[in-house]
């Protein structure tokens, strides 16, 4: 079956001429964007039943920008003045880059690793003396936590926001070719919304391994996979798949 209309399940790129929209003028397809979980943060309360405070921290490990927003909101209804001298350990560019949204960039310490976590190792192991604070989800990739426990450095997890199931219930009657998932709580969201689903001709599309994972135990047949060598993003995967169908 030929595609015309595509979901994914992530909020829409704010960014001008992204990968989608050349994708929606290469092959004329209709893309909507749906997250289909939403990040809440928890209070300064919640954070101090973790027994966190963050004065006791030296050094912050950053995996994503809403780790970077709810870090400086948590600070700020703590009344804590974030130290000049404080290391932020950010696990991507993109992470990094959003830093400057709260500091100047060019007067913190700032080291960042190239995109996988486990990048940062060395310069864990360089900066082992400081004090580490990981702020974080209620869903956590577990590869994080087993690199830190394997390495000879202090640190602790605080949970500053928690991934939460949107409503998609508009959505019941609404039909699509292709479903696009990032993560497992995105297949997730689709089974507590539509108990019910039955995927028939929709296609469904994953990106990372955990996600493939979890479509496969909800007993979904997956149609699109990324990244693979062949098409490393999202985007190249479903181009490649809808010049294929589309062509028949």
């Amino acid at each position: 079956m030929k595609v015309k209309t595509i979901l994914v399940s992530q909020p829409e790129p704010k960014m001008e001429n992204s990968p989608y929209s050349k994708l929606i003028d290469k092959e004329k397809v209709k893309v909507d964007f749906r997250p289909f979980i939403h990040v809440e943060g928890v209070d300064a309360k919640d954070v101090r039943q973790q027994k966190i405070d963050l004065k006791n921290y030296t050094a912050i490990i950053l995996t994503s920008r809403n780790a970077v927003d709810h870090f400086f909101r948590i600070a700020e209804e703590m009344r804590f003045k974030v130290p000049d001298s404080m290391k932020y350990f950010c696990q991507s560019e993109a992470v990094a880059y959003y830093l400057q949204k709260y500091v100047v960039y060019r007067k913190r310490k700032i080291y960042v690793g190239k995109r996988n976590f486990s990048e940062l190792v060395p310069l864990f192991k360089k900066y082992k003396g400081e004090k580490f604070l990981l702020p974080s989800s209620d869903a956590l990739k577990p590869e994080v936590p087993e690199i830190l426990d394997g390495l000879d450095i202090e640190w602790k997890r605080a949970i500053f926001y928690k991934t939460v199931i949107s409503d998609l219930s508009d959505l019941r009657d609404v039909y699509y070719d292709i479903l696009v998932f990032f993560s497992p709580s995105g297949i997730e969201s689709l089974l507590q919304n539509f108990p019910d689903f039955e995927q028939k001709e929709t296609r469904i599309a994953v990106f990372g391994n955990s996600t493939v994972d979890a479509a496969t135990d909800a007993g979904l047949r997956i149609d699109i996979k990324a990244p693979t060598p062949e098409t490393p993003s999202m985007t190249m995967a479903l181009q490649k798949y809808i010049t294929t169908v589309n062509k028949k």
